[in-house]
């Protein structure tokens, strides 16, 4: 742990206000990634500017891919298929981010040299098993063997083949994994995927990269084949609705407050957060919808309420909400009744245990909780107003740990000293700037 932290210990007062957030994190790696397969010259606007997007742009770059950033846009100068420059001794380092590490694997399928693929302290503790498995039959190299977590090396192959696929956690990842080794892979990939975040089959839809989707019940059967050229893909990427999600909560728990959020992601795959909070109680509106290559965006309309309720939680839901439900447990910790949350052991395979350590936060500022490792009991109380010290530590720079403590402190009151405030930059640097502008907030 370090020694920075900072003080939060005045809650917010009641606004109205209009915001928008940084681009969408999934959408803003997935598009360098695809860009720097595209034959010729790529451009996305409001690209996020975190620390996971730069892990991504400097493994890139290692690989021989051009990339220019400027304050409007980022330019990726693309060299086909398989057009890496490949070195021996290679080290690519992913940082913090679990999409950049799994992701970035299935595009050095070919590489002649092993590539050394390292993370920090939170990211080699992950589970890259996952993803080593399915690229093992394709034909990869793994060393050391039977090792999972980072780091490790992989060596590429002339002999690659397809495979079927069965994707069975809800992980876009894996599947992701899957569809990008397709585009090195002769023949046809077959994935039999449980419902998750949509972001890769549309930008293949939209690259032309051969894929045919059926769905049946909560499983999507998706058919992808390796493409013969790939075209520029210019991109405007939307608002993450993730980082939209802490403002929707400090908006639902500070009276007489109203809030919209402009030009964020509206993808059905990423909408459970919305429906989970309008069943329980919220005044939450859409409107402005649009479309940009594939994907929907619009403006998020939220009014403060005080009549928010208990949740029973569809576990269909799950996928949708994966990276939004610390801060649902906020709402629920607020809510009228007993709240359940089930079959979520994923969420103990994030930057942090984030289900046990979700909990122990509850615990700590007097809400019962009763947890397993998938599933998570809240007993709310309505009148929840907290005025006691608080100290966050020790929660292996999970971002969305420290961004949804902030709006506890913001929204429910209390002192909170808060270590590693810089986490947050992994996915959300302007989320204390936007505090400060635009609610007041100030902290010391």
């Amino acid at each position: 742990m370090s020694t920075k932290f900072f003080l939060v210990s005045n809650k917010v007062k009641k606004f109205k206000k209009s915001i928008e957030v940084d681009g969408d994190k999934s959408i803003s790696i997935r598009w360098l990634l695809l860009a720097s397969q595209i034959t010729g010259i790529s451009k996305a606007q409001n690209l996020l500017r975190s620390e996971d997007v730069h892990s991504a742009i400097e493994c890139l770059r290692k690989l021989g891919i051009k990339i220019k950033l400027s304050k409007k846009d980022c330019v990726v100068y693309g060299r086909g298929i398989n057009g890496f420059k490949y070195k021996k001794n290679l080290i690519l380092n992913a940082g913090n981010s679990g999409t950049v590490g799994r992701l970035i694997l299935p595009l050095l399928i070919r590489s002649p040299y092993k590539i050394k693929i390292i993370g920090d302290k939170s990211l080699s503790r992950r589970d890259f098993s996952r993803i080593i498995e399915p690229l093992n039959k394709i034909g990869v190299q793994f060393f050391p063997k039977r090792k999972k977590n980072l780091p490790i090396s992989i060596l590429g192959s002339k002999y690659l083949r397809p495979i079927d696929y069965h994707e069975n956690r809800g992980s876009a990842q894996c599947k992701t994994c899957v569809m990008l080794a397709s585009l090195n892979t002769p023949g046809q990939m077959r994935i039999y995927a449980k419902k998750s975040r949509t972001h890769t089959e549309l930008m293949f839809y939209n690259l032309g990269i051969p894929i045919e989707i059926k769905k049946i019940n909560e499983i999507d059967i998706i058919k992808t084949s390796r493409p013969n050229i790939l075209k520029r893909y210019n991109l405007n990427v939307p608002g993450d609705i993730s980082s939209a999600a802490f403002f929707i909560v400090l908006t639902l728990l500070t009276k007489n407050s109203h809030l919209i959020l402009r030009n964020i992601n509206l993808n059905p795959s990423r909408l459970g957060i919305l429906k989970i909070l309008k069943k329980m109680g919220a005044n939450i509106k859409i409107i402005n919808k649009q479309f940009s290559i594939g994907e929907k965006f619009g403006d998020i309309i939220v009014k403060s309420t005080s009549k928010l309720k208990a949740i029973n939680c569809l576990s269909s839901l799950n996928s949708s909400a994966i990276d939004e439900f610390l801060i649902i447990f906020l709402i629920a910790a607020k809510s009228k009744g007993v709240s359940y949350f089930k079959n979520l052991s994923e969420l103990n395979k994030k930057e942090s245990p984030r289900l046990k350590l979700g909990s122990k936060i509850l615990n700590m500022i007097g809400i019962k909780t009763k947890v397993t490792d998938h599933s998570i009991k809240i007993y709310g109380n309505p009148n929840l107003n907290l005025n006691k010290k608080y100290e966050i530590k020790n929660y292996l720079k999970d971002h969305r740990i420290m961004a949804m403590c902030t709006i506890a402190a913001l929204a429910l009151g209390g002192k909170w000293k808060i270590y590693d405030p810089d986490s947050i930059n992994t996915s959300f640097p302007s989320f204390t700037r936007i505090l400060k502008k635009n609610f007041g907030v100030k902290f010391k």
